[in-house]
Protein backbone atom coordinates (compact mmCIF):
# COMPACT_ATOMS: atom_id res chain seq x y z
CA UNK A 1 0.00 0.00 0.00
CA UNK A 2 1.50 3.34 -0.75
CA UNK A 3 0.55 5.62 2.69
CA UNK A 4 1.05 9.48 2.69
CA UNK A 5 2.13 10.48 6.30
CA UNK A 6 1.54 13.95 7.47
CA UNK A 7 3.47 14.80 10.46
CA UNK A 8 5.59 11.96 9.76
CA UNK A 9 8.97 13.53 11.21
CA UNK A 10 7.26 13.84 14.59
CA UNK A 11 7.58 11.42 17.42
CA UNK A 12 4.65 8.93 16.60
CA UNK A 13 4.41 10.03 13.02
CA UNK A 14 7.95 8.93 12.71
CA UNK A 15 7.87 5.41 14.71
CA UNK A 16 4.71 4.14 12.55
CA UNK A 17 6.37 5.82 9.35
CA UNK A 18 9.33 2.64 10.47
CA UNK A 19 6.28 0.26 11.15
CA UNK A 20 5.00 0.75 7.79
CA UNK A 21 8.00 0.59 6.01
CA UNK A 22 8.74 -2.82 8.51
CA UNK A 23 5.17 -4.26 6.71
CA UNK A 24 5.88 -3.69 3.64
CA UNK A 25 4.35 -0.38 2.21
CA UNK A 26 5.57 2.41 0.66
CA UNK A 27 5.61 5.71 2.25
CA UNK A 28 6.06 9.68 1.80
CA UNK A 29 6.23 11.54 4.75
CA UNK A 30 4.64 15.20 4.53
CA UNK A 31 5.74 17.40 7.84
CA UNK A 32 7.01 20.94 7.42
CA UNK A 33 9.51 20.27 10.11
CA UNK A 34 8.33 23.49 12.55
CA UNK A 35 8.36 20.41 15.04
CA UNK A 36 9.24 17.58 13.99
CA UNK A 37 12.51 16.46 13.16
CA UNK A 38 14.62 15.58 9.94
CA UNK A 39 16.45 12.90 11.13
CA UNK A 40 13.38 10.84 12.83
CA UNK A 41 12.13 10.21 9.36
CA UNK A 42 13.45 6.70 8.61
CA UNK A 43 15.42 5.79 5.41
CA UNK A 44 13.27 4.17 2.96
CA UNK A 45 10.54 6.70 2.90
CA UNK A 46 10.13 9.98 0.94
CA UNK A 47 10.11 13.34 2.52
CA UNK A 48 8.54 16.12 1.12
CA UNK A 49 8.92 19.45 2.99
CA UNK A 50 5.61 21.42 3.00
CA UNK A 51 2.37 22.70 5.10
CA UNK A 52 -0.53 19.61 5.12
CA UNK A 53 -3.01 22.46 5.95
CA UNK A 54 -2.05 24.40 2.46
CA UNK A 55 -4.02 22.26 -0.19
CA UNK A 56 -1.63 24.02 -2.86
CA UNK A 57 1.47 22.33 -1.33
CA UNK A 58 -0.39 18.64 -0.88
CA UNK A 59 -2.51 18.68 -4.11
CA UNK A 60 0.80 18.34 -6.28
CA UNK A 61 2.02 15.74 -3.71
CA UNK A 62 -1.19 13.75 -3.64
CA UNK A 63 -1.76 13.36 -7.40
CA UNK A 64 -4.70 11.19 -9.19
CA UNK A 65 -4.26 7.82 -7.75
CA UNK A 66 -0.66 8.08 -6.18
CA UNK A 67 -1.48 7.04 -2.57
CA UNK A 68 -4.12 4.17 -1.39
CA UNK A 69 -3.90 5.65 2.37
CA UNK A 70 -3.25 8.68 4.64
CA UNK A 71 -2.42 9.26 8.12
CA UNK A 72 -2.54 12.01 9.45
CA UNK A 73 -0.70 13.28 12.83
CA UNK A 74 -0.14 16.70 11.68
CA UNK A 75 -1.22 19.08 14.44
CA UNK A 76 -1.21 21.37 17.07
CA UNK A 77 -0.91 19.17 20.29
CA UNK A 78 -0.55 20.80 24.07
CA UNK A 79 -3.47 21.10 25.62
CA UNK A 80 -2.61 24.00 27.65
CA UNK A 81 -1.49 26.00 24.60
CA UNK A 82 -4.87 25.47 23.47
CA UNK A 83 -6.41 27.42 26.24
CA UNK A 84 -4.55 30.52 25.53
CA UNK A 85 -5.38 30.34 21.95
CA UNK A 86 -7.95 28.40 20.97
CA UNK A 87 -8.14 29.97 17.53
CA UNK A 88 -4.96 28.33 16.23
CA UNK A 89 -6.01 25.15 17.02
CA UNK A 90 -9.06 25.12 15.42
CA UNK A 91 -6.79 26.86 12.37
CA UNK A 92 -4.76 24.65 12.33
CA UNK A 93 -6.16 20.86 13.42
CA UNK A 94 -9.76 21.03 12.49
CA UNK A 95 -9.84 23.84 9.39
CA UNK A 96 -6.54 22.57 8.41
CA UNK A 97 -7.69 19.00 8.73
CA UNK A 98 -10.84 19.83 6.61
CA UNK A 99 -8.69 21.36 3.30
CA UNK A 100 -6.91 18.32 3.70
CA UNK A 101 -9.68 16.08 3.60
CA UNK A 102 -10.78 18.06 0.49
CA UNK A 103 -7.99 17.14 -1.26
CA UNK A 104 -7.63 13.38 -0.46
CA UNK A 105 -11.22 13.24 -1.93
CA UNK A 106 -10.80 15.47 -4.78
CA UNK A 107 -7.36 13.25 -5.65
CA UNK A 108 -9.68 9.60 -4.62
CA UNK A 109 -7.00 8.48 -1.76
CA UNK A 110 -9.59 5.97 -0.10
CA UNK A 111 -8.33 5.58 3.19
CA UNK A 112 -7.86 8.49 6.13
CA UNK A 113 -6.85 7.18 9.62
CA UNK A 114 -6.83 10.10 12.23
CA UNK A 115 -4.48 10.63 15.15
CA UNK A 116 -7.13 11.73 17.90
CA UNK A 117 -7.17 11.85 21.44
CA UNK A 118 -8.88 10.77 24.69
CA UNK A 119 -9.01 14.49 25.37
CA UNK A 120 -12.23 14.33 22.82
CA UNK A 121 -14.05 12.51 26.32
CA UNK A 122 -12.63 15.53 29.25
CA UNK A 123 -13.93 14.51 32.75
CA UNK A 124 -14.37 11.18 33.06
CA UNK A 125 -17.67 9.74 34.48
CA UNK A 126 -16.03 6.33 34.85
CA UNK A 127 -13.46 4.42 34.05
CA UNK A 128 -11.71 2.47 32.72
CA UNK A 129 -13.21 4.82 29.23
CA UNK A 130 -14.69 3.27 26.82
CA UNK A 131 -15.74 4.79 23.29
CA UNK A 132 -19.15 5.23 24.52
CA UNK A 133 -18.49 7.42 26.89
CA UNK A 134 -20.08 10.58 26.65
CA UNK A 135 -17.68 13.21 24.54
CA UNK A 136 -17.18 16.77 26.16
CA UNK A 137 -13.75 18.03 26.00
CA UNK A 138 -12.40 20.46 28.63
CA UNK A 139 -9.88 22.28 26.26
CA UNK A 140 -9.75 23.70 22.78
CA UNK A 141 -7.31 20.80 21.88
CA UNK A 142 -9.50 17.95 22.31
CA UNK A 143 -12.75 20.07 20.71
CA UNK A 144 -10.46 20.47 17.84
CA UNK A 145 -10.14 16.87 17.22
CA UNK A 146 -13.73 15.69 18.34
CA UNK A 147 -14.93 18.31 15.55
CA UNK A 148 -12.50 16.39 12.89
CA UNK A 149 -13.83 13.14 13.90
CA UNK A 150 -17.55 14.48 12.97
CA UNK A 151 -16.04 15.88 9.87
CA UNK A 152 -14.80 11.68 9.16
CA UNK A 153 -18.49 10.42 9.78
CA UNK A 154 -19.57 12.51 7.28
CA UNK A 155 -17.15 11.86 4.76
CA UNK A 156 -17.62 8.33 5.28
CA UNK A 157 -21.62 8.66 4.39
CA UNK A 158 -21.25 11.13 1.58
CA UNK A 159 -18.15 9.94 0.34
CA UNK A 160 -17.63 6.79 1.23
CA UNK A 161 -13.78 7.20 2.58
CA UNK A 162 -12.62 4.65 5.09
CA UNK A 163 -11.72 6.00 8.08
CA UNK A 164 -10.27 5.06 11.34
CA UNK A 165 -10.30 8.04 14.47
CA UNK A 166 -7.67 6.08 16.70
CA UNK A 167 -7.81 7.97 20.22
CA UNK A 168 -4.58 7.99 22.53
CA UNK A 169 -4.02 7.92 26.26
CA UNK A 170 -0.77 9.05 26.84
CA UNK A 171 1.51 8.09 24.31
CA UNK A 172 5.34 6.94 26.08
CA UNK A 173 8.60 5.53 25.18
CA UNK A 174 10.62 5.53 22.31
CA UNK A 175 12.19 3.03 19.87
CA UNK A 176 16.13 3.76 18.84
CA UNK A 177 16.89 6.51 17.50
CA UNK A 178 12.98 8.20 17.99
CA UNK A 179 12.34 9.86 21.42
CA UNK A 180 9.78 12.39 22.88
CA UNK A 181 11.82 15.93 21.38
CA UNK A 182 8.81 18.40 22.00
CA UNK A 183 9.59 21.87 22.68
CA UNK A 184 8.67 23.02 25.11
CA UNK A 185 8.37 19.73 26.61
CA UNK A 186 5.29 19.06 28.99
CA UNK A 187 4.79 15.35 29.10
CA UNK A 188 5.67 13.80 32.44
CA UNK A 189 8.35 10.77 31.30
CA UNK A 190 10.64 13.27 29.14
CA UNK A 191 10.19 16.17 31.99
CA UNK A 192 11.48 13.18 34.61
CA UNK A 193 14.25 11.95 32.72
CA UNK A 194 15.54 15.90 31.82
CA UNK A 195 15.90 16.22 35.29
CA UNK A 196 17.63 12.80 35.93
CA UNK A 197 19.96 13.93 32.81
CA UNK A 198 20.63 17.31 34.65
CA UNK A 199 18.80 19.50 32.37
CA UNK A 200 16.49 20.28 35.26
CA UNK A 201 16.52 20.77 39.27
CA UNK A 202 13.40 18.95 39.91
CA UNK A 203 9.98 18.11 38.73
CA UNK A 204 6.86 19.30 39.91
CA UNK A 205 3.91 16.95 41.00
CA UNK A 206 0.67 18.72 40.59
CA UNK A 207 -1.45 17.70 43.36
CA UNK A 208 -1.15 14.97 45.83
CA UNK A 209 -4.12 14.86 46.91
CA UNK A 210 -6.42 13.19 44.73
CA UNK A 211 -8.17 9.97 45.72
CA UNK A 212 -5.88 7.38 44.09
CA UNK A 213 -3.61 5.25 46.86
CA UNK A 214 -0.68 7.48 46.87
CA UNK A 215 -2.57 10.66 46.23
CA UNK A 216 -1.38 11.64 43.07
CA UNK A 217 -2.79 11.59 39.25
CA UNK A 218 -2.89 7.99 37.63
CA UNK A 219 -2.80 8.07 34.02
CA UNK A 220 -2.38 4.80 31.31
CA UNK A 221 0.70 4.96 29.33
CA UNK A 222 0.84 3.16 25.95
CA UNK A 223 4.32 2.59 24.08
CA UNK A 224 4.67 4.06 21.22
CA UNK A 225 5.83 0.78 19.40
CA UNK A 226 2.41 0.03 20.07
CA UNK A 227 0.74 3.35 18.72
CA UNK A 228 2.36 2.48 15.66
CA UNK A 229 1.76 -0.86 15.16
CA UNK A 230 -2.56 0.18 15.62
CA UNK A 231 -2.16 2.35 13.05
CA UNK A 232 -0.89 -0.03 10.95
CA UNK A 233 -3.35 -2.15 11.38
CA UNK A 234 -6.24 0.21 11.04
CA UNK A 235 -4.85 1.29 7.97
CA UNK A 236 -4.75 -2.80 6.77
CA UNK A 237 -8.24 -3.21 8.19
CA UNK A 238 -10.21 -0.07 6.70
CA UNK A 239 -11.38 -2.16 3.55
CA UNK A 240 -13.05 -4.51 5.99
CA UNK A 241 -14.19 -2.35 8.84
CA UNK A 242 -15.49 0.73 6.48
CA UNK A 243 -15.09 2.64 9.73
CA UNK A 244 -13.77 2.75 13.17
CA UNK A 245 -13.29 4.44 16.33
CA UNK A 246 -11.19 2.92 18.93
CA UNK A 247 -8.97 3.70 22.28
CA UNK A 248 -5.49 3.46 22.28
CA UNK A 249 -4.30 2.75 25.99
CA UNK A 250 -3.10 -0.16 27.84
CA UNK A 251 -5.77 -0.50 30.39
CA UNK A 252 -3.66 0.36 33.11
CA UNK A 253 -2.54 3.25 35.01
CA UNK A 254 -0.01 4.05 36.98
CA UNK A 255 0.40 7.43 38.97
CA UNK A 256 3.03 10.03 38.71
CA UNK A 257 4.40 8.81 41.92
CA UNK A 258 5.08 5.79 40.60
CA UNK A 259 6.54 7.31 36.85
CA UNK A 260 8.81 8.51 39.19
CA UNK A 261 9.83 6.04 41.18
CA UNK A 262 10.42 3.74 37.78
CA UNK A 263 12.68 6.68 36.43
CA UNK A 264 15.38 6.32 39.57
CA UNK A 265 15.38 2.86 39.21
CA UNK A 266 16.60 2.86 35.26
CA UNK A 267 18.08 5.80 36.08
CA UNK A 268 19.93 6.12 39.11
CA UNK A 269 19.47 9.02 40.04
CA UNK A 270 17.43 10.37 43.17
CA UNK A 271 15.25 12.84 40.60
CA UNK A 272 13.93 15.83 43.41
CA UNK A 273 10.68 16.48 43.52
CA UNK A 274 8.39 19.54 44.62
CA UNK A 275 5.00 19.56 45.21
CA UNK A 276 2.46 21.75 43.90
CA UNK A 277 -1.41 22.59 43.56
CA UNK A 278 -3.13 20.51 41.35
CA UNK A 279 -4.22 21.99 37.96
CA UNK A 280 -7.26 22.83 37.09
CA UNK A 281 -8.91 20.58 34.80
CA UNK A 282 -6.66 17.37 35.61
CA UNK A 283 -8.81 14.22 36.15
CA UNK A 284 -7.84 11.64 39.30
CA UNK A 285 -7.80 9.03 36.65
CA UNK A 286 -7.63 8.46 33.46
CA UNK A 287 -6.88 4.91 32.04
CA UNK A 288 -8.14 3.49 28.60
CA UNK A 289 -10.72 0.62 27.73
CA UNK A 290 -9.07 -1.13 25.28
CA UNK A 291 -11.70 -3.91 24.14
CA UNK A 292 -13.04 -2.40 21.04
CA UNK A 293 -8.92 -2.22 19.40
CA UNK A 294 -8.19 -5.84 20.67
CA UNK A 295 -12.16 -6.80 18.82
CA UNK A 296 -12.03 -4.78 15.84
CA UNK A 297 -7.70 -4.12 14.88
CA UNK A 298 -6.92 -7.79 16.45
CA UNK A 299 -4.41 -5.19 18.95
CA UNK A 300 -3.14 -5.33 22.57
CA UNK A 301 0.26 -3.23 23.90
CA UNK A 302 3.43 -5.91 23.68
CA UNK A 303 5.04 -3.23 26.39
CA UNK A 304 3.06 -2.68 28.92
CA UNK A 305 5.93 -2.96 32.19
CA UNK A 306 6.28 0.95 33.38
CA UNK A 307 10.17 0.75 33.95
CA UNK A 308 10.28 -0.63 30.12
CA UNK A 309 8.30 1.71 28.91
CA UNK A 310 10.49 4.38 31.27
CA UNK A 311 13.93 2.63 29.87
CA UNK A 312 13.14 2.79 26.41
CA UNK A 313 12.62 7.20 26.93
CA UNK A 314 15.69 6.86 28.72
CA UNK A 315 17.83 5.16 26.48
CA UNK A 316 16.35 7.53 23.38
CA UNK A 317 17.20 10.17 25.47
CA UNK A 318 21.17 9.46 26.50
CA UNK A 319 21.46 8.29 22.83
CA UNK A 320 20.29 11.89 21.49
CA UNK A 321 22.46 13.55 23.99
CA UNK A 322 25.13 11.49 22.87
CA UNK A 323 25.10 12.22 19.47
CA UNK A 324 24.11 15.96 20.25
CA UNK A 325 26.74 17.09 23.08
Amino acid sequence: MRVLVTGGAGFIGATTTAALLGAGHEVTVLDDLSTGHRDAVPAGAELVVADATDPTAVGPVVGDGRFDACIHFAALIEAGESMRHPERFFTVNTAGTARLLEVLIDHAVPRFVLSSTAAVYGEPERTPIDEDHPLAPTNAYGESKLLIERMLAWHHRIHGLRTAALRYFNAAGATPGRGERHDPETHLIPLVLQVAAGERDQVSIFGSDYPTPDGTAIRDYVHVADLADAHVRAVERLDQLGTCTVNLGSGTGFSVREVIDAARRVTGHAIPVIEADRRAGDPARLVASATRARELLGWEPAITDLDRIVADAWNATVDHAGAHP
